[in-house]
């Protein structure tokens, strides 16, 4: 069975059966793999250097790590429920609900920024140690992927249709799965 082409005509294969424009699905999966050699180095590096990571995750507050996650998750259900606004036709209220999982991302940038400034207040930066080093590239690399779906997420909320809602929503839940994994890896395993 062939796939049916849904966006513009063209037929993406596998990646037509998917909500949104297919290729925020290339971006996804391209970040996905970025992300993922992100965490193997990490899981690598920490294999042979376990005392310097043992001391670099002991001055992580895992709290804010915490309070990230309930925070992005939280956003997260509220962009879902955009899109089930928007497949509803209710365009003002999933304009609200974009409103609110922008104001759950710069929550999350805001804690995460205290955070930095507590480790930097500290005397760790990002050229500390090998862990403070990975800590930061890919905490932060996250970080700017939160600031990219706010952008995605205020273009959607002026220019709101199912298929950009869609479009929007699946980057956002990328970024979502991504700190469900790296909260773990860097603040909670030893």
């Amino acid at each position: 069975m062939t796939a049916v082409p849904q966006h513009d005509g063209e037929d993406w294969g596998a990646l037509s059966e998917l909500p949104g424009n297919p290729m925020i699905w290339v971006l996804i999966l391209s970040e996905l793999v970025v992300f993922g050699v992100f965490f193997v180095a990490f899981a690598f590096t920490r294999a042979f250097h376990v005392a310097v990571f043992d001391a670099g995750q002991a001055h992580l507050d895992r709290l804010h790590g915490g309070i990230n996650t309930a925070v992005l998750l939280t956003s997260g259900l509220a962009a879902a429920q955009a899109q089930r606004a928007i497949g509803d036709g209710r365009i003002t209220r999933c304009r609200w609900w974009l409103f609110a999982a922008a104001v759950g991302g710069v929550l999350f940038i805001g804690i995460k920024l205290v955070e930095y400034a507590a480790l930097a207040a500290q005397g760790f930066g990002l050229e500390s140690d090998t862990f403070f080093t990975l800590f930061y590239l890919m905490t932060g690399f996250h970080a700017l992927h939160v600031a990219l779906g706010l952008v995605l997420l205020g273009i959607v909320g002026r220019f709101c249709s199912a298929a950009n809602v869609e479009t929007a929503t699946a980057f956002w839940h990328m970024v979502d799965l991504i700190w469900v994994l790296l909260y773990p890896l860097v603040y909670l395993i030893r």
